[in-house]
This record gives C-alpha cells, sequence and structure tokens, in this order.
C-alpha cells in the first residue's frame, strides 16, 4: 500500500481513484464495508482504492479535553487497512488551520484538485467541513458538479449492535471482549516492550512477559485468556491485568503467562490479543491461594484456546 503523507504529496499519482473518508478508529467492520465499496468502485473506474484518513485525530485537536480512549494507534490502524487490500492511505496533518475549511473547499481543494477523486464512499451520516456543515445531499451536488459519484454504506449490525467505534469502545471498557471482538472482526490488541517486572510469577512457578500498558482504550482489571505474538510465532496464554493486590503492588500492568514457552524476551516488542475474559481480579489470602487459583485460570484459557482451535479447524474444512 502506498502511503502519503499530506495532500500535496499526492497530485498525479493516483489513477482514477475512488476514496473513502473518516478517522478509522479501529478499522472495524463497518471500516471494512465501506473499503470493500471502495475496492468496487476502484474496479469499475479501472482506477485505484484509497483512504483518506487523518493524524492526529480531529477531537485530540479541537477538543482534546474530550478525546477518547482509542482502540488502536496509528501505526497499527495503518497496518490493518493495508491489509483490507487498499492500494494508497493518504494521512492529512490535522490542525486547526484545516479545521477551517468549509465543506466546498474540502471537496475541491483536498478531494478534486489534489486527490482526483472520482467516485467518494461515505458513511451514511457523514458530514464534513467546518462546523461539520456538509452533508450525504451536499456531497451528492458537489459530485454533480465536480464530476465525482458518491456512493454511501447504511449502518452495519453484528449481533444487533451498530458497529461504531463508541459501541467497541465502551464493550472493551466494559470487559465484552467476545463482543468487541465481533464487532472488530478480529482481536482487540496492544503491543509493548517486554519489562522486568517483579519476577515474582518465576517465584509461584509461573513466569510472566510483562508490559506497560499503552494510552489506548483499555479493559477493566481481571484475568483474560490471550494470545501472543512473539517473534512472528503465536503462543496461547493467561494474562493478569491489574495491580497484583494481593503483594500491595499499585502499578497498572499486564502480566502474561505464554504457554509452551521458555524464551528470554526482555526488551522485545510483544503483540497480545485479547480472547476472552475469565473473572475479575481479586485479593488472595496468600501465595498457596493465588498459586490454585492461577492453575485454575491456565486450565480455562487452555480449555477456551482449544475451543476456538478447533472451531477454525471447522470452518476451514467448511470452506
Amino acid at each position: 500500500m502506498q502511503v502519503f503523507h499530506g495532500i500535496q504529496a499526492v497530485r498525479d499519482k493516483l489513477h482514477n481513484p475512488a476514496i473513502t473518508i473518516g478517522n478509522f478508529d479501529g478499522v472495524h467492520k463497518g471500516h471494512q464495508a465501506l473499503f470493500e465499496k471502495v475496492k468496487q468502485w476502484a474496479q469499475k473506474l479501472g482506477g485505484q482504492s484509497a483512504v483518506v484518513t487523518f493524524d492526529p485525530h480531529p477531537i485530540e485537536v479541537l477538543s482534546p479535553q474530550h478525546a477518547p480512549a482509542f482502540i488502536t494507534r496509528h501505526r497499527l490502524k495503518m497496518d490493518l487497512i493495508a491489509a483490507c487490500g487498499i492500494d494508497a492511505t493518504i494521512v492529512i496533518p490535522f490542525s486547526h488551520i484545516f479545521s477551517r475549511m468549509s465543506a466546498r473547499e474540502f471537496v475541491e481543494i483536498v478531494l478534486v484538485e489534489n486527490i482526483g477523486a472520482k467516485a467518494i464512499v461515505v458513511g451514511y451520516d457523514y458530514r464534513f467541513g467546518q462546523g461539520r456543515e456538509g452533508d450525504i445531499a451536499y456531497l451528492r451536488q458537489l459530485g454533480s458538479e465536480y464530476g465525482f459519484a458518491v456512493d454511501t454504506v447504511t449502518g452495519i449490525r453484528v449481533r444487533d449492535t451498530v458497529v461504531s467505534s463508541t459501541a467497541i469502545r465502551q464493550m472493551i471498557a466494559g470487559g465484552k471482549i467476545r463482543d468487541a471482538n465481533a464487532l472488530l472482526g478480529r482481536y482487540f490488541e496492544v503491543s509493548g516492550e517486554v519489562i522486568t517486572g517483579q519476577k515474582r510469577g518465576v517465584t509461584l512457578g509461573f513466569p510472566t512477559a510483562n508490559i506497560r500498558m499503552p494510552p489506548m482504550a483499555s479493559p477493566p482489571t481481571g484475568v483474560y485468556v490471550i494470545e501472543a505474538e512473539v517473534e512472528g510465532k503465536t503462543y496461547g496464554g493467561a494474562a493478569n491485568l491489574g495491580y497484583n493486590p494481593t503483594f500491595g503492588v499499585n502499578d497498572l500492568s499486564l502480566e502474561t503467562h505464554l504457554f509452551d514457552f521458555n524464551q528470554d524476551i526482555y526488551g522485545k516488542t510483544i503483540v497480545i490479543r485479547f480472547i476472552d475474559r475469565l473473572r475479575d481480579e481479586k485479593r488472595f489470602s496468600g501465595a498457596a491461594e493465588l498459586v490454585a487459583q492461577i492453575e485454575k485460570d491456565i486450565a480455562a484459557a487452555k480449555k477456551i484456546l482449544g475451543e476456538k482451535a478447533k472451531s477454525q479447524e471447522q470452518a476451514g474444512k467448511g470452506k
């Protein structure tokens, strides 16, 4: 996938582009539906599919005190867009000056003059321009004037829920990991460098890889079934997100015990994907009671991962 930083970098470099515009936090199933429609238009036009997005997120600039905890950081978002088969992504640096561009100016200067859009695909509730003055009807009017097609995608529903970044953030914050994953169309993930922890897991017989939770959407404290990607390989595991109340530790950490794994990975970056939530974090009377609970958690995690693998195998045979 080609990546252009700023609209000036795009001029005359894309052929008959079909585009979609948005922040795309999470790159969820709703976003994926937009991308599929964009690719269909690109094929129809004999052109290229493109995504227009913003960095930083507009709300971080215009109202930082109201900025949500984002589902994906920028680099992951770009990787996920590329994985959807999009030909090019244009990253527009968002600023107060850019925010004052009128709806007409945005279309004329950004979409037509610099990108050369031939088709624009947006969500059913899309708004654009200063103060969100432009709507779908106005976009169609400008399309007739400047010679580009306009298409829309209605709200995508999963399990009777309209897929949105807001809904997914709420599910993650509420510990509804399975529901969040269903709307994402993938597993919610975080990544970070493995740091030296208290080494208490080794003492208890369950060594852990610990990472600091990045500044993004986070599930509540508790124990989770996870998969970890370490140097290109995937391992199942169980992770505790919390403060270790049994031992009076006050720093939030994600401590991951990986199954069938004994490598030294301090200082390396790993990806943790949340599969399911097992239980709340709680205080135990001591190490013996904690070890007994960890053994139960591991057994439960292995059962869920086994069921997941079996389901994927059956799905593969059904194709």
